[in-house]
């Protein structure tokens, strides 16, 4: 099984969670190399239309400023899988049910691990 084939199923567990009010917040980590960008945060904005997220970059310099911006769910996966494999090899889900860590070997496979939840509430962005 591919790694892209294993992120789908990942991106399922993300989308149910959103389903079910449990998303708090989901980061990419595990930087390859020395990268100026550290992270991505994706926080929720639940509304009362579509379910938006604040996606977050977060670099390595403290002299650079954090770029933030308001995006639906569709757009920031776009984001996500264009840094997969690329600057990041990990993904991690939280939720207030349990925590999801989608991992990229050096061979390209994939994998999904569950633990216990970090958060135990939702926090807006």
């Amino acid at each position: 099984m591919t790694y892209q084939e294993d992120f789908i199923v990942f991106w399922e567990q993300v989308k149910e969670s959103i389903s079910k009010g449990t998303f708090a917040k989901l980061t990419m980590a595990k930087t390859i190399g020395k990268p100026e960008l550290k992270n991505i945060f994706i926080r929720p904005i639940y509304g009362d239309g579509e379910f938006k997220v604040m996606l977050k970059y977060s670099f390595r310099p403290r002299e650079m400023e954090d770029i933030e911006e308001e995006l639906t769910l569709n757009a920031s996966l776009d984001i996500i899988k264009s840094h997969l494999k690329n600057s990041f090899l990990s993904v991690l889900l939280f939720t207030t049910e349990k925590d999801v860590v989608f991992k990229v070997n050096k061979k390209g496979i994939g994998s999904i691990t569950e633990n216990s939840p970090t958060f135990k509430n939702v926090t807006q962005a």
